[in-house]
């Protein structure tokens, strides 16, 4: 048989044709192969496509056959296997911090790397009608440099913006740049967070991945170990409710004994909870004091109750006050 100049190409195009149309559901026989191939103007043999196979299997490519009614060669294991695929597709499509436009394309590349009739469930996934998505599309890239520099240990520079009621730019500092070295990346209610050393007030600092623009990573070292000689990213994580800042403070909280699981999910297991009476338990925690603070003790309807130190529990009870009245006052 006469072999056509496009015949070096027959195991690359065998290789893409299984992956893309075969799974264990949807087996494709030899003479199918060799129709499918033909399309491409490469010609072969039954005897040529066994060797191929075989090949491909030795390359790593988990080819496996079947026979009966639904006979034929299929891709068995991927890479990926289709619940994963699922779980990564609702990870992207419900993420506040992706656009939409880089959305639609990751999930395009996510269904890439199945079938195309496993394709047609991925489509089917959780779809969250109406979601909020940032504006800021470079987020993606953000990302990708500020890994970059929290893995090389190096201070960064950035400019930082808020939105207007027209949805403009307004730049902070009237748009100085901010210097500060990265130690790592939050992801809090929905939005990604880098964490990071404040040159200018020689503090810890969090800031919104996607309110940052123009972002250079710097051939300058890290600062703040110093300062923070046992940084944990996590601890930072846990104290700062809704990522809102405020003053570090170490309270004690009163609860019900059906609330351990709510400290323990907010806080981590290793919070020690000692028994207060048959029905209670007392927690101290170290806490940044913040309105997110306050709204999450309220929302917890009394499960939760905040006993010391007594200028904090006056802040709430003020807190508290102010919300009725101002509540009042717009009734009227």
């Amino acid at each position: 048989m006469a072999k056509s100049s496009n015949q070096k190409a027959k195991l690359l195009q065998l290789y893409q044709l299984l992956l893309e149309k075969t799974d264990e559901d949807h087996p494709i026989t030899v003479p199918q192969i060799i129709e499918e191939l033909g399309k491409y103007d490469i010609q072969a043999e039954r005897k040529s496509i066994y060797d191929d196979l075989e090949s491909l299997r030795h390359f790593g490519l988990d080819i496996q056959s079947r026979k009966g009614k639904s006979a034929g060669w299929f891709v068995g294991e991927r890479p990926f296997q289709l619940p994963e695929l699922k779980l990564l597709m609702d990870a992207v499509q419900s993420s506040r911090f992706i656009t939409q436009k880089k959305s639609d394309a990751l999930i395009r590349k996510l269904e890439g790397l199945a079938s195309v009739h496993q394709a047609r469930q991925l489509q089917r996934q959780v779809y969250v009608s109406g979601r909020i998505k940032v504006m800021n599309e470079s987020i993606y890239y953000n990302v990708d440099k500020l890994h970059t520099a929290i893995a090389g240990q190096k201070a960064i520079t950035f400019k930082y913006f808020d939105y207007d009621i027209f949805r403009q730019k307004v730049f902070r500092r009237d748009g100085q740049r901010y210097n500060a070295s990265p130690y790592g990346l939050i992801w809090n209610s929905e939005n990604y967070y880098l964490v990071a050393f404040d040159h200018s007030n020689q503090d810890m600092r969090h800031y919104r991945v996607d309110k940052m623009t123009e972002i250079s990573v710097t051939p300058l070292d890290r600062e703040g170990q110093d300062q923070y000689p046992n940084f944990q990213l996590a601890q930072y994580g846990q104290k700062h409710f809704g990522m809102y800042s405020g003053q570090e403070i170490t309270v004690t909280l009163r609860g019900r004994r059906d609330m351990a699981g709510v400290v323990w999910d907010r806080f981590g297991q290793d919070v020690i909870l000692v028994p207060d009476g048959e029905d209670h338990f007392t927690v101290t925690l170290s806490v940044v004091m913040s309105p997110q603070f306050f709204g999450w003790l309220f929302g917890l309807d009394g499960g939760l109750v905040l006993t010391a130190p007594s200028a904090a529990a006056e802040a709430y009870q003020q807190k508290l006050k102010d919300a009725l009245q101002a509540s009042v006052e717009n009734l009227r």
